[in-house]
């Protein structure tokens, strides 16, 4: 029930008192799950992992939140989308502070753009929002340099940050229709790309809920 009630909160001041007991029960919540450090992970090449699990359980400098062109995270009640997930354990400041952002933007964020803001109650520091591409009926080239430029925002703004390790999520695959394998090769490969033509040091895991896509991701990277 609590977290119905923050997921159809609009944006908006809270008090002081409300925000010392949402993050108590917050960070405890995720405690009980259990927290992931980057150093329990091995990498499957140099510089980049795969890890199965929950992302708002990881413990790295960035976590990427694949959000909708609104940026304040998803209004239905307890839906599994990574959007709604990522706001319910971050608290109702990560939607303030995407308020805020559209606000000054004064327009819609952009397919293929990437914002940053704290972390909040997560267990990372940063989160970094990216709006993927739909994909309604035929996968177009057009669908997939927007894909593309999602990850490559991301990193771009990560280096910009100070950013040290970033956690991709499947971006565009769930209720957005990009084909699974597809936007998966698409994301290792412009993850190569990039650290090979910026000489990064950023830390890059590919983050997977499904077994399809762990199987997908593990394949890809050998």
């Amino acid at each position: 029930m609590l977290r119905s009630l923050l997921n159809i909160r609009m944006p908006g001041e809270i008090s002081d008192a409300f925000l010392i007991v949402q993050d108590e029960y917050l960070r405890e919540e995720t405690r009980q799950k259990g927290i992931t450090n980057l150093a329990q992970l091995s990498a499957a090449e140099p510089g980049l992992y795969l890890w199965k699990g929950d992302i708002t359980t990881l413990a790295c400098d960035a976590i990427v939140n694949a959000a909708n062109s609104g940026m304040t995270g998803c209004y239905q009640p307890c839906h599994n989308c990574i959007d709604n997930c990522i706001h319910t354990y971050a608290g109702i400041q990560l939607r303030n502070a995407c308020a805020e952002i559209l606000e000054k933007q004064g327009y819609e964020e952009p397919t293929g753009q990437a914002k940053i803001t704290p972390a909040y109650n997560l267990p990372c520091k940063y989160v970094i929002h990216t709006v993927g591409p739909i994909v309604q009926g035929e996968l177009t080239k057009r669908h997939e340099h927007l894909l593309a430029s999602c990850y490559r925002s991301c990193l771009e703004l990560a280096e910009r940050n100070g950013v040290r390790s970033i956690a991709f999520c499947c971006i565009s695959t769930g209720v957005f229709g990009f084909p699974q394998r597809r936007a998966a090769e698409i994301a290792v490969q412009t993850v190569r790309d990039w650290r090979a033509k910026t000489h990064s040091s950023v830390e890059v895991i590919f983050n997977v809920f499904k077994d399809e896509d762990y199987d997908i991701y593990r394949d890809l990277l050998g």
